[in-house]
């Protein structure tokens, strides 16, 4: 009888061992075999835009979302951007030049700098990297100096910006990467 109950404790004990949660996510929006998500994308701390007003070279340059979320922009100050798209910020400071600055200013904005991701746990370099469109967690493992030999390979949590909820994914091939994610690779117990 004390056998039987020490081989079941045991076998509990390895259940509680396992390291594949039960919920791994495999579909869904981060599986998008191309990155459709980059033409919404929404601005955060760390992002860096390049603000292009015609003819006027002097109010054109390069600014970053500080962490309240603002840019600086020449001759009129601050103007909050966090979780605005690009087109919405070429508008906010459009409207602000054309308030007594400029006559019918032209301003075109693009991201010339992600904001960057994070990759922990069971990789060979953990750290920041930076953030280049297409980026998938395989990509994201490999600027990481790939696993290390106790790496969980077949799925990796992440994080997104802003949340406090990790998430597990299998990792596959197609698995995206977005600006601002925490991506952890789990260990492998056997």
């Amino acid at each position: 009888m004390r056998s039987i109950a020490a081989a079941l404790g045991l076998l509990l004990l390895l259940a509680a061992c396992s390291s594949v949660p039960s919920s791994v996510v495999s579909t869904g929006e981060r599986y998008v075999p191309h990155d459709a998500g980059i033409e919404d994308y929404r601005l955060g701390a760390g992002d860096k835009l390049k603000v292009t007003v015609y003819n006027e070279p002097t109010l054109s340059g390069e600014y970053a979302v500080s962490t309240e979320g603002k840019i600086s922009v020449n001759l009129i100050g601050d103007i909050q951007v966090l979780g605005d798209s690009v087109t919405m910020v070429a508008s906010k400071v459009q409207a602000a030049l054309a308030d007594g600055y400029v006559r019918d200013p032209k301003v075109s904005v693009e991201i010339s700098a992600y904001r960057p991701f994070f990759v922990l746990g069971e990789v060979s370099t953990p750290g920041q990297f930076p953030y280049a469109s297409g980026m998938t967690a395989l990509n994201a493992i490999a600027l990481a100096q790939g696993f290390s030999p106790r790496a969980e390979r077949g799925v990796v949590y992440i994080r997104r910006a802003g949340s406090s909820e990790e998430v597990p994914y299998n990792l596959s091939p197609n698995l995206r990467v977005w600006p601002g994610d925490t991506i952890r690779i789990g260990e492998k117990y056997f």
